[in-house]
């Protein structure tokens, strides 16, 4: 359970990286405005390299762990 876990969490953060890479802003709109996000520009490769390692640590942990 664990591995599949941290596998997906890897993943995820890839993905989040990736699309702050990609998008340059951000808008949210909620019910009392609009809010833009922009992601600075150390924020996409930190995440990527974070899930990379992540990865790499899931497939590390044995298939079967007693706790």
């Amino acid at each position: 359970m664990w591995r599949s876990f941290f596998l997906a969490l890897g993943i995820t953060l890839i993905i989040v990286g990736t699309e702050c890479l990609v998008v340059d802003t951000a808008s949210m709109i909620s019910d009392g405005g609009s809010r833009s996000v922009t992601p600075p520009a150390w924020a996409p490769w930190s995440m990527m390299s974070t899930g990379a390692v992540v990865i790499l640590y899931s497939f590390t942990i044995p298939k079967r762990m007693n706790t």
